[in-house]
């Protein structure tokens, strides 16, 4: 929250009990009509690629659906595959995007400094006035609007890209 306050990117957010998967953080979520994200960290089978997914949390996704469409998408611009995918562990998470499984959003990339991890987001996250993820911690969440999150995406440095993921 710092990191947005410092950076003029308008948010508001709010408190409440530990929430480390979706249906627990659901009992705690405000009806603020944002979009609330599900996010996903990934490595490929060499290690040496890491990848953030961000989507509406009310759908779910098949990994290996997601891999055929991730490497489509990094062939189509001429990018290596992906290959095949895999969750990255809890050492990765906290490596590259200083986070502990469960707390993991696009906010954890402040911390990715070498700007080492691409970060793939639905389409559908386009269609949201407000979105709403954890702030690098399972006990609160941060609603701001599609535009604030762009600015803030500008921002980073990361690479990312938007997709259709289902």
């Amino acid at each position: 929250m710092n990191y947005l306050r410092e950076h003029e990117i308008p948010f508001e957010n709010y408190n409440h009990p530990e929430g480390k998967t979706i249906e627990e953080a659901k009992r705690w979520w405000k009806d603020d009509g944002s979009m609330h994200c599900k996010n996903l960290f990934f490595r490929n089978h060499k290690g040496n690629k890491h990848y953030l997914v961000c989507f509406d949390c009310d759908h779910n996704l098949d990994i290996h659906d997601l891999e055929q469409r991730l490497k489509a998408t990094l062939v189509s611009q001429g990018l290596p595959s992906c290959g095949k995918l895999s969750f990255a562990s809890a050492e990765r998470m906290m490596k590259y995007l200083g986070l502990e499984p469960g707390s993991v959003s696009p906010f954890g990339l402040i911390n990715d400094t070498e700007n080492h991890v691409h970060l793939f987001l639905d389409e559908n996250i386009r269609k949201a006035e407000k979105l709403s993820f954890h702030p690098n911690d399972c006990r609160g969440t941060v609603v701001l609007s599609f535009e604030a999150f762009s600015k803030y995406l500008d921002g980073i440095g990361n690479t990312y890209e938007y997709i259709n993921l289902y």
